[in-house]
């Protein structure tokens, strides 16, 4: 069984509790249970949607370096490195660039979605449309046979997997074609009951002081059927109830569902307990980001070791790739 995992986060702002929920309690899982982990910060997908504002990369690598190892991610069991660290993804790129046919890019439904929803950004160039080979470079470089998603990447693996199966036709068998890790992951609304998003300023940081927590969650959205403070609630259709299913215990839960049901405790009470909850649940998390922020030239050590054990790895892959397209010439006689 091929147990290499690979998956990344772009560094375009400190990660939230979206995050946390959505990828990295499940990476850890997958570290845990003993898959072989490639754990990527992606500068250079970063790019293909900020490059006309760089000036933060930098410090956003950093933030998101230290919310993964905070989150668990132990860069002694996983590799966890910085994109632009290994070349060898954008020679693997460049490589599967000269096999793509063009329409295959045209044709995702993910590309043509953020072009409608990222209207004040000029996405029209190559490095936008073609950001999905990078991506298939970077899971096809480690021989990834699993990649851990949601749903909605799922047209991104397709093209993978059609970019791996080309490949192994043109020029014999290299690449494992790679099947999706689908797990079940909460769908966890922003402050103001919108997607969590940065654009949007609802997020929960993990980053976040305790105080800075306890004010966005005191003004979240709650139950919009609730009018007046005697009303009886409806937590099932409550943004906030959404947060004690993961933040809060099982029975704690339950009660809280009882207690809204019988108007025995109001909104205020609810989002009071609830912003305690999310300050204990992340407070572990927080300690460690705290220690790796006094010694940010620790944390750089730790990538490029990762960076290093990335290479050994991708430097084979690619060898093998130059061989087979014909691109290693030896010295002649």
């Amino acid at each position: 069984m091929n147990k290499n995992i690979l998956s990344g986060m772009r560094p375009t702002g400190p990660l939230h509790i979206g995050h946390l929920f959505g990828a990295l309690k499940n990476w850890k899982r997958l570290q845990d249970e003993g898959y072989n982990c490639f754990y990527m910060i992606a500068d250079y997908h970063a790019l293909s949607t900020e490059y006309a504002s760089t000036g933060e990369i930098k410090k956003y690598v950093e933030e998101v370096a230290m919310d993964f190892i905070a989150s668990g991610l132990d860069p002694q069991r996983s590799t966890i490195f910085v994109q632009s660290m290994v070349p060898e993804h954008t020679e693997l790129h460049l490589i599967f660039s000269m096999i793509v046919p063009t329409p295959w890019l045209e044709r995702n439904p993910v590309y043509k979605e953020q072009r409608k929803q990222l209207i004040t950004k000029d996405l029209n160039t190559y490095g936008f449309l073609g950001y999905p080979v990078l991506q298939a470079a970077d899971i096809l470089i480690y021989k990834a046979g699993y990649v851990p998603i949601g749903k909605d990447q799922l047209p991104h693996l397709e093209l993978t997997r059609e970019i791996a199966q080309r490949f192994n036709y043109l020029y014999g068998e290299t690449f494992p074609v790679p099947e999706a890790l689908l797990t079940e992951t909460p769908k966890i609304p922003g402050t103001d009951n919108r997607k969590m998003s940065k654009s949007y300023n609802n997020c929960i940081y993990l980053s976040d002081t305790p105080e800075v927590i306890k004010e966005k969650v005191s003004k979240m959205f709650t139950d919009p059927k609730r009018i007046y403070r005697k009303d009886p609630g409806h937590p099932k259709t409550c943004p906030a109830f959404i947060y004690h299913r993961l933040f809060n215990s099982e029975g704690r839960v339950g009660e809280i569902e009882r207690e809204c049901k019988g108007a025995i405790i109001g909104c205020t009470d609810c989002k009071k307990e609830l912003g305690e909850a999310v300050v204990s649940y992340l407070k572990d998390i927080q300690d460690k980001r705290r220690m790796m922020e006094k010694d940010r030239k620790r944390l750089w050590i730790l990538l490029e070791e990762g960076a290093e054990k990335a290479r050994m790895v991708a430097g084979e892959t690619l060898e093998e790739v130059k061989i087979k397209v014909g691109l290693r010439y030896g010295k002649k006689d």
